[in-house]
């Protein structure tokens, strides 16, 4: 089956798709962030000494820009202010956060700024130390899902560390997303999706279905909040307003790591099985359109 033309697949596999259906060889590319403003894609690469990289897009194939080390262990993900002068790195092995400098074409520059933290948290194994898993920037601030801490760290753009958000211990904070003053929060431990708005909290179960879930990202449409259950194998949608269950759809595969809308369709990672499925939104709900694309080991999927 040809290639989806308008995504970019990162993943453990041995490198990037890009949209014209090309391969571009790496290594973990697990997750990857697009400039803004500018034809550019960047990517870390989730090694022991992590490592950052910048593409250019304007080609159809992928054209390295730039590189640096991630100042930290493990890198898995990478975002990209508004304005696209910082770029931000959650390292989860060690729970270093690195900002980095962008300049007028999309490069490094100057000295990153690393953040460090410490804490664990109570569960036995994965709650050891510090393991950042998301970074965001929301309202002229960064924020930090601790996976290890069940915090939601915050900073200035200048790396001032603020208070942060504490959560249920064994919450185990993966991702996060932001709608106005409301923030969605995905345990990866207590597989619950959290609502925060001020000193207002909710929560529910990312999944209905039997057994282990551990969800792994979530996103806002409109009026509809999505998550993808790995376990269950499915993508729960919830009305965004009161966390209600709309609907809960197998994902097309195994082990659902990430998933992007792109207008009125759906695209799912599904890592274990080696595809990426994508979906039709009818009404909030997705329906599979029967495309699927192989790919080794997808982590990672952003429209072009």
């Amino acid at each position: 089956m040809p290639p989806v033309k308008h995504l970019y697949i990162g993943g453990y596999g041995p490198g990037i798709v890009t949209p014209g259906g090309e391969l571009t060889r790496l290594t973990s590319s697990s997750f990857l962030a697009a400039h803004p403003t500018l034809p550019v894609l960047y990517a870390v690469g989730e090694l022991a000494q992590g490592w950052l990289s910048a593409f250019s897009t304007e080609a159809a194939a992928l054209a390295p820009l730039d590189e640096r080390p991630s100042m930290g262990d493990s890198p898995c993900h990478v975002a990209v202010d508004p304005e696209g002068a910082l770029l931000a790195v959650a390292n989860y092995g060690d729970g270093t956060v690195s900002l980095h400098h962008l300049d007028s074409r999309g490069a490094f520059e100057g000295r990153p700024i690393v953040l460090r933290h410490e804490g664990s948290g109570p569960h036995p194994e994965r709650q050891q130390g510090p393991h950042a898993h998301q970074t965001v920037f929301h309202d002229g601030l960064l924020y930090v899902s601790d996976l290890g801490t069940d915090q939601i760290r915050r900073y200035t753009p200048e790396g001032e560390v603020l208070e942060p958000l504490r959560l249920t211990p064994g919450t185990g904070p993966r991702h996060m997303v932001f709608s106005g003053s409301r923030l969605y929060v995905v345990g990866e431990l207590d597989g619950i999706v959290t609502l925060i708005d001020g000193e207002k909290t909710a929560g529910t179960l990312a999944s209905r279905a039997e057994g282990v879930n551990q969800p792994s990202h979530l996103d806002l449409d409109g009026d509809f909040l999505y998550v993808a259950n790995r376990g269950p194998n499915t993508i729960t949608v919830l009305r965004a307003e009161d966390l209600t269950t709309v609907a809960e759809v197998p994902s097309g595969g195994e082990w659902p790591r990430h998933f992007a809308i792109d207008g009125d369709r759906l695209y799912v990672a599904n890592q274990h099985s080696g595809v990426v499925t994508e979906f039709a939104l009818k009404d909030g709900v997705p329906e599979p359109t029967g495309e699927v694309l192989e790919v080794d080991s997808p982590s990672c999927v952003l429209p072009a």
